[in-house]
């Protein structure tokens, strides 16, 4: 199996269970307190891993105790941890709440995801993979230079449009892949219906992949509708990295030489497991599950 390069975010979780959202200025009770490996670079490693594909992650953490628990995540799935590095800064939070309906709200603090320069050793990694899968939650010129570099080597290049903005146009077109949720996908085409905004992200020559939670996803290829497949049944306890978990392994089974039909009902079924379980990274399911979710 080819090997998936991640560079990206790695995060503690800091979670919060309650109820529901508080208005402004309101107190309220929680129900919960968990703290858990996340951010969306290391949640999709570790859901690519996971499904069985051979995985690299570039990333930096902390010299602190969230660093070490992040760095052993990572190992214990059999990720190659060589380019995650300890830096000066503290590693990266994302306080979390996920209130009784399974929906979820996210502040993040990056620390040490803010690194900003790509090592010799990076592109050595970059340039003996198959693909090379980014997220917007690392500086945005450390991921144009890495897309570029890796374009120009014939690697497959993903990108997660999250947390979405404008100005991104430049990094868009240099992905073969993306991989943004329905919201992401109309705020940077400026359509307002996710099937005509997947359709206008193709103008870069992409493969657009929307994912629409509850009602599958769609996949755009050259101005036009290629795939539809519908989401899986699953009574969501937390949908915190359910996205993650669906690019995650779709990139794993398309590294494995997978159609693309094939992908996305693996992808899907596995964002389906995921939910129905609390967590992010924790919560990405192993290839046997989604073998027999599959059968």
């Amino acid at each position: 199996m080819s090997r998936i390069v991640v560079l990206g975010s790695a995060n503690m979780d800091l979670v919060v269970r309650q109820p529901r959202r508080a208005e402004p200025g309101e107190t309220i009770f929680g129900t919960g307190f968990a703290t858990g490996p996340g951010g969306k670079g290391l949640n999709q490693a570790v859901a690519a891993a996971r499904a069985g594909a051979d995985v690299a992650f570039l990333g930096a953490v902390g010299d602190d105790e969230f660093g070490v628990r992040l760095r052993a995540r990572l190992a214990a799935d059999g990720i190659d941890v060589a380019g995650l590095l300890t830096v000066d800064e503290a590693t990266g939070i994302a306080a979390i709440t996920v209130t009784d309906d399974g929906e979820n709200s996210i502040v993040v603090v990056p620390g040490a995801n803010a690194r900003d320069e790509l090592r010799d050793a990076d592109r050595d990694a970059i340039a003996g993979a198959s693909h090379l899968v980014v997220q917007l939650e690392r500086p945005e010129s450390l991921l144009r230079e890495a897309v570029a570099f890796a374009r120009a080597r014939g690697v497959t290049t993903v990108l997660t449009p999250a947390p979405a903005r404008s100005g991104l146009e430049e990094l868009v077109a240099l992905a073969d892949i993306i991989v943004p949720n329905e919201g992401e996908a109309m705020l940077l085409s400026g359509e307002t219906d996710a099937e005509a905004a997947a359709i206008a992200l193709t103008r870069t020559g992409a493969t657009v992949v929307v994912t629409r939670g509850e009602r599958g996803a769609v996949v755009a290829r050259d101005g036009a509708i290629a795939h539809r497949v519908a989401a899986r049944r699953a009574d969501a306890v937390d949908t915190t990295g359910a996205g993650d978990t669906f690019t995650g392994v779709l990139v794993a089974w398309l590294a494995a030489g997978s159609a693309w039909p094939e992908a996305l009902t693996a992808a899907s079924a596995a964002a389906a497991l995921a939910v129905a379980r609390p967590g992010a990274a924790d919560a990405a399911p192993a290839r046997a599950e989604i073998l027999a979710a599959l059968a």
